[in-house]
């Protein structure tokens, strides 16, 4: 069998691509790899140092200032554990500006290669079954429709004592979809060769339980029944 044991979990903003896919890499028992964190970490950094955000230069220095790493579904930027910090309304809203800069993702998207050639990892963003790990062996794609990504937010939000209203958080999710689609580089596409999981009114153990079953049948590291 052709390909690399890695499993990629692309789709929009609020799908559930974080939560689906820490549990599925912890039931696989391999590693699970937030790439939207990575840039997200980008935008905390640019934000804290006040850097002019459409600026692509001084963008894509900071991003090869970064030391960003993914361990135990944690993130962390230079040592410090921002996995929380990284979800912050503000960084949602700047992270475009990375997300869009072909340098930074340059960057990003080699980091992300290495570990995934260094292991067999879960990992999720806009574009790893289509740029980042073509030929890995098991592609998923996972979405929802937007006004359920936009009650998920909100009640993400409301943990945290964030208000705001969910005509707000549904207009930011399709400005959000609109511009993850029409970005020149790494935009979001769904891989031919990817199974698409729907999450609409499923439990996030509904959900895991449906990619292990194909997981499991595609990845040559693993071994045994799956589960549900």
């Amino acid at each position: 069998m052709t390909g690399i044991d890695v499993v990629t979990v692309d789709g929009p903003a609020g799908a559930g691509k974080s939560v689906t896919t820490r549990a599925l890499a912890q039931r696989l028992g391999i590693d699970y790899l937030n790439t939207g964190a990575m840039y997200r970490a980008v935008a905390l950094r640019a934000l804290r140092e006040k850097i002019n955000l459409q600026d692509e230069e001084a963008l894509a220095r900071l991003a090869s200032a970064c030391r960003i790493e993914s361990l135990s579904g944690r993130t962390f930027l230079d040592g410090e554990d921002v996995t929380d910090a990284v979800r912050a309304p503000e960084v949602s809203q700047s992270v475009r500006y990375p997300a869009n800069t072909p340098s930074v993702r340059a960057i990003l998207v080699e980091q992300q290669r290495r570990i995934g050639l260094e292991r067999p990892v879960a990992t999720e963003g806009r574009d790893q079954g289509t740029v980042v790990f073509p030929d890995a062996r098991c592609k998923f794609y996972l979405t929802a429709a937007p006004e359920e990504r936009a009650r998920r937010r909100m009640g993400e939000l409301a943990q945290r004592g964030d208000a705001a209203s969910f005509d707000d958080v549904l207009a930011q999710i399709i400005d959000r979809d609109r511009s993850d689609s029409e970005r020149e580089v790494g935009p979001l596409r769904q891989p031919d060769d990817a199974t698409v999981v729907a999450s609409d009114g499923k439990t996030v153990e509904q959900v895991v339980d449906e990619m292990e079953r194909v997981a499991r049948a595609k990845l040559i590291c693993l071994q045994g029944p799956a589960r549900g």
